[in-house]
């Protein structure tokens, strides 16, 4: 559970309000703390010439990075899947030509997690209620076969395994002595894994209870000993209660500090669209200080959609805590979507990048968190300074 300590204090500073879905007045009052704009046109894919060699760490000379003229959008993507839930994917080759002309040069593969049953025709879950859409490890597999197959000298791909069902985490680590023994050494990240995802609970989605939590263990273990990251989707909770799920992930991070653990969307999703962005904040900042290892992926535009554009109270903990964030669109690759839509949502959630600091900057949109999480021979280069 969250430290009462912290609740007293949300209360005293007025943080905790909403315990109902707020009505237009509190919405509009959520928005102007948020800093509301009318969103941004997408701009023009800006041009991109920096290579994946130029981030090797051999680079004996990195040219700096100029804000004013290079793009402000991430060069890691940290959360992609290229798969949808079914149906056809996207090309490999094809989505290597979206990372190019995109300038992303390093991506996460994560698959779905949640398959949809084989015998239904549906590609995405929300259009086909009581479907069940269950852990697997079908999606990982084709990725993995598809990393060998496909030449991609030009991004980094990480592999990332989807299979684990958080609520029934028994047989976890034979799967993952499975992976080892199919794909070796080509999966280091997990995720992403459902803690919470009320979006799926129609499709027989269970969620973990603290029991459960408890019982992940023997696969953290393994995570921890290899320093292998775990992204979870842990929904804050929903328009009509805004944190009440929170205690859920306060378990996970309390029972495996010393895991890497990535909380996906700082906790928002589709049915939380409406949170005082001043407890938002205090919430991830109070996280962020009590566990180490916790990173914050900001990744899908429910994030921009809810607050339009990250108002300064964002902004001031991003820059507080730069090592601590990580840029991700979390596209899925399904086989009608245009390079638009990828490059669509690519630079809605990377439009914070343009009101960081030069070192949040760095650490953020150039990727060096991206790197020092996977411990990979790429480092950021410095960004320009005046004169340089």
């Amino acid at each position: 559970m969250i430290d009462a300590r912290f609740w007293r204090a949300a209360f005293a500073a007025g943080l905790l309000v909403l315990t109902a879905a707020p009505g237009p007045a509190a919405a509009q009052a959520g928005a102007a703390q948020a800093g509301v704009a009318k969103p941004d046109p997408t701009p023009p894919v800006p041009t991109f010439t920096r290579s994946l060699a130029s981030f090797a760490k051999s680079n004996p000379a990195p040219k700096c990075f100029d804000r004013r003229t290079e793009p402000y959008t991430g060069v890691s993507d940290a959360h992609f899947h290229p798969r949808p839930f079914g149906g056809q994917a996207i090309e490999p080759t094809t989505l290597f030509q979206y990372f190019d002309k995109a300038g992303v040069r390093f991506v996460t593969y994560m698959g779905i997690g949640q398959s949809l049953d084989m015998k239904s025709d549906c590609t995405y879950y929300l259009n086909c209620p009581g479907v069940k859409a269950l852990p697997s490890i079908k999606n990982d597999f084709v990725n993995g076969q598809e990393m060998k197959v496909y030449p991609h000298d030009n991004v980094h791909i990480t592999l990332s395994m989807t299979f684990v069902d958080l609520a029934h985490p028994e047989g976890a680590v034979e799967t993952i002595k499975l992976y080892d023994r199919e794909f070796p050494g080509m999966f280091a990240w997990m995720g992403e894994a459902n803690v919470m995802k009320q979006a799926l609970l129609g499709n027989g989605f269970e969620p973990p209870t603290f029991e459960s939590i408890d019982r992940w263990a023997p696969f953290m273990k393994v995570l921890e000993q290899r320093g292998i990251p775990l992204t979870v989707h842990a929904d804050l909770g929903n328009d009509a209660e805004p944190t009440k799920f929170v205690p859920l992930m306060q378990h996970v991070l309390k029972t495996y500090p010393n895991n890497k653990i990535v909380w996906a969307h700082m906790g928002l999703s589709k049915e939380l669209t409406k949170m005082n962005p001043k407890l938002h904040v205090a919430i991830m900042r109070k996280a962020l200080d009590t566990y180490p290892n916790l990173m914050l992926d900001i990744s899908w535009d429910v994030i921009y959609n809810a607050y339009y554009q990250y108002g300064q109270d964002f902004i001031d903990l991003f820059n507080a805590y730069p090592t601590r964030i990580l840029n991700g669109s979390d596209f899925v690759a399904a086989g009608d979507k245009p390079f638009e839509q990828y490059w669509k949502e690519l630079e809605i959630t990377s439009r914070v990048n343009r009101r960081l600091n030069d070192e949040a900057f760095r650490q953020i949109a150039l990727g060096e968190n991206y790197f020092r999480l996977l411990n990979l021979d790429y480092v950021a280069p410095p960004v320009c300074q005046a004169g340089r």
